[in-house]
Formats: C-alpha cells, sequence, structure tokens
C-alpha cells in the first residue's frame, strides 16, 4: 500500500490538528476522535480485556497520552509489531497553584516553565489559556473537563529598549520575575483580586452549561499563543506554528496508522512528559507500554520472542542546519528542511539508532520514493533525547530514531518544511504494511 493522501491534504489536516490541540489533553483528544470514527475500539484500563485478532482498539491514561493498535490477522510470532511513538507535550508556561498576583493594580498569573522553553519568543504575544480542570459534582464526585479560553486573554509584554539599552546585546530572562503573564488591569490597587478557580468555574460552565460543577478543585492550565498555524514563504515552503515538537510527529503517526495493512500488527504510542524526562505514569519511562504488550501477551517467552520480531521507530522532530548559524552544526550532518526524514544517530545513545534500524528505514524510504537525511551533533555539543532509547530500554524492542528537520525547537513558534511531515508519513505507511516482521530482512548467518 502507498501513502493516499496528497501533500496538500496531509498538511491541510496538520495545521487543523495543530490548531485544536493547544495542550496534551486536547492533542489526545483529537487523536482518539479521529481513531474511533475510523472503528477503533475503546479500551479501559480498568476494565478485563478480550483482544482478537482483525479488530482495532485505543486506550488512554491520564487524558493526555494514547495507545492506538491494529491487531493483525497474521500470527503475532510471524510478523512483529511494527511500533511509532512520539509524544503530546511541548515546552510552555504552566499556571501555578496559587497564582494570583497584585502588582501596582495588574492582575498576574504565576506561572512555571515547562521543559527547556526559549523563554524570550513569549514576550509580545497574544495569549490564551487550555488544559483540563477537575472538579467536585454537585454529588460529590470527582470529575474533569477540558478547557480552551481560545481567546486572546494574556500577554507578556517586553521592557522597553529605553529601559534596557543593552537588552539587545545581554538581556537574560529570570524565569520567577520576568516572565510572568498579564491579564487584567484592577480598577484599584487594594480591590480583592479575582479567584483563578473561580475563573476556570466560569468559563467551563459558558463553554459547557450541562456540566455541574460544585466547585474547582485543581487544574493543570498551559498558555498558548492563539497565532494560528500557516504555510509560509513565497512558494508556502515552511509551516509555522507552536508545537510541531511534537504534534507534528503525532499526526504523522495517526495519519499512517489509520492506513495500516489488517494483516499485520502495528501499534501507536504517543506519551506525555517527554519534555521533562518522561518518567510519570504516563510518560515512556512508565509501564504504559510494556503493561499492554503484557495485557495482548500474557505468555513471558511468547512476548520476548514478539518484541524480538518487532521494531520501533521513535518520531521527534530534528535540528535542521541553520543558515544564520550554521557552525552549530556538523559539517558533514546538518539536515536541510524539505529534504526528508533525518535518521538520528547518537554514540552516547541519546539516540537509539543502530545500523540495522537505520538500514531498515532507509530500505523503507527508498520503497516510499523518499529522500533521507542523518544527523549527529557536533562532538563539542550536547544534544537533546527523545523517548527511543527509553523505549528500547524498558520494553528491549530494536528502535530508530528519526525526525522532521526543524528551525527553532522550543520556542514558542517553530518552523517546519512543509514537504518532510508528508514525507515521514509516506515511509511510515510503508513501514505499517510491510508484510515481513522487521527482523526477517536481518541476516543471522
Amino acid at each position: 500500500m502507498t501513502a493516499s493522501r496528497s501533500l496538500v491534504d496531509f498538511n491541510t489536516g496538520l495545521l487543523e490538528f495543530l490548531q485544536a490541540s493547544p495542550t496534551p489533553f486536547h492533542a489526545t483528544k483529537n487523536i482518539a476522535a479521529r481513531l474511533l470514527a475510523a472503528g477503533f475500539i475503546p479500551l479501559y484500563e480498568g476494565d478485563s480485556w478480550q483482544l482478537e485478532a482483525g479488530n482495532r482498539y485505543l486506550v488512554t491514561r491520564n487524558d493526555s497520552s494514547i495507545i492506538a493498535f491494529v491487531y493483525g490477522k497474521s500470527p503475532l510470532l510471524e510478523s512483529g509489531i511494527r511500533i511509532l511513538g512520539a509524544h503530546t507535550d511541548s515546552p510552555c508556561l504552566k499556571v501555578k497553584p496559587r497564582p494570583e498576583l497584585n502588582r501596582r493594580g495588574y492582575f498576574q498569573l504565576g506561572v512555571e516553565v515547562y521543559g527547556g522553553a526559549l523563554l524570550a519568543p513569549w514576550y509580545d504575544r497574544d495569549l490564551s489559556m487550555a488544559g483540563r480542570v477537575t472538579y467536585r459534582d454537585e454529588t460529590d464526585q470527582i470529575a474533569s473537563a477540558l478547557i480552551d479560553f481560545v481567546r486572546p486573554v494574556a500577554a507578556v509584554p517586553s521592557l522597553a529598549i529605553h529601559l534596557d539599552r543593552e537588552a539587545n546585546n545581554a538581556r537574560s530572562i529570570n524565569a520567577q520575575k520576568d516572565i510572568v503573564p498579564l491579564l487584567l488591569q484592577l480598577p484599584d490597587e487594594e480591590v480583592t483580586l479575582p479567584d483563578f478557580r473561580g475563573l476556570l468555574h466560569a468559563e467551563l460552565l459558558r463553554q459547557q452549561p450541562q456540566l455541574a460543577i460544585k466547585q474547582v478543585l485543581d487544574y493543570e492550565i498551559s498558555l498558548y499563543d492563539t497565532q494560528p498555524p500557516a504555510m509560509i514563504g513565497l512558494e508556502h515552503d515552511f509551516i509555522a506554528s507552536a508545537r510541531l515538537d511534537n504534534l507534528l510527529s503525532c499526526f504523522i503517526g495517526l495519519q499512517s496508522l489509520l492506513e495500516a495493512d489488517d494483516e499485520v500488527s502495528s501499534l501507536l504510542i504517543c506519551t506525555d512528559h517527554e519534555e521533562v524526562g518522561s518518567a510519570s505514569c504516563c510518560g515512556a519511562k512508565g509501564p504504559m507500554l510494556e503493561q499492554f504488550l503484557e495485557r495482548l501477551m500474557p505468555d513471558v517467552d511468547t512476548r520476548v520472542r514478539v518484541i524480538e520480531r518487532s521494531m520501533m521507530i521513535s518520531a521527534d522532530n530534528a535540528h535542521g542546519i541553520h543558515p544564520n548559524f550554521m557552525d552549530r552544526h556538523d559539517e558533514n550532518h546538518g539536515p536541510l528542511l524539505n529534504r526528508g526524514p533525518v535518521i538520528k544517530v547518537n554514540a552516547n545513545q541519546r539516540y537509539a539508532t543502530t545500523s540495522e534500524t537505520s538500514a531498515f528505514f532507509r530500505l523503507l524510504c527508498e520503497k516510499a520514493s523518499v529522500p533521507v537525511q542523518a544527523f549527529v551533533a557536533r562532538t563539542d555539543m550536547g544534544c537533546g533525547s527523545t523517548i527511543g532509547p527509553v523505549v528500547a530500554s524498558e520494553v528491549g524492542v530494536k528502535t530508530i530514531d528519526v525526525g522532521s528537520p526543524t528551525f527553532a525547537m522550543h520556542s514558542i513558534r517553530e518552523l517546519a518544511g512543509a514537504c518532510d511531515g508528508w514525507y515521514l508519513y509516506k515511509a511510515a505507511v510503508e513501514f505499517f504494511n510491510y508484510a515481513k516482521a522487521p527482523i526477517a530482512l536481518i541476516s543471522r548467518s
């Protein structure tokens, strides 16, 4: 099977997904909705499972991580499982538990920096808020609901150049005091501050009046840029958007899994908390994938043998060579935008790529008529990591780290090539439809 969506259709769907997914909760909800519409059967971790070959399933955890599984008709010991992994979270500003601040009559919110965010681009943006709110209903049961203010409700104004003449040379940003969002000017400095939980309560009822909310107990709320994703450039060569790292890979995994062959088994896992180390119940370092595989294959011997015949593609954006900072790349490993997916290699296992998994991915790209590139960080510079080494070490599955080349990674607005997501999608479709187990290609003579 070959990829059936056109480049234009793919990017149109991508922009819609990015716009509708300001937080990991919303991304997971949107992925699940697409899967349910395609006939995937929802599973609940608290129920007993009876999984049957030929069916398609999905399960979520914490509302922010999801596994989707195509249970192929071929025996697992023959086909193995094709796994594609990505993450739903992105660096951002998260609202603190007691956030209300009154500074000279300006109502502001205390925030915490989530992940390795580039802070400077957060200034002078039209910001909104979204996330999950947990409340007590009228019967004293605890429930949660997603919220998205949608409209711009906050900003972090820059300090004028006149008050900081060295701003263009040596301005540093203190995450505690310099990046505090402004929401409202109070009528009087002595007035009682608005209660943030009360604001969430009112907004939730405005959006979902059917909810029986007695009291908002807590929340996980992030700020985000309201500027919509866009195709930019004189010839629309680029995609500009928040959260390309790593919702681009989540969308690629979703679209390719929807075209997976029913004969072989394929799995998509999109987990939360990668940007802060993946160590959570719903992160890649947690037991979510391992527990799914245990329930799918309770027998240890069978499970180990199937994993040996399986492979995972860890999809997470790669650093494209920046034309203004070319010296930050190894001279032979500077990926270009719109030149295909990037195989990421690191001798110290920050990426999980091996020669065998890399060779298999190159074969997939060849079959999909997709160009392919390689990235290695400068030897005198560190590099980031992905869920690849985490899953490889926890589950034992052979893994390759790949991604679409990107500029401004971890900025509030990132830039990717208009063709690269589609290229990786075509390779992923080949992966999910490859008739043989990946291990069958590797000779052990």
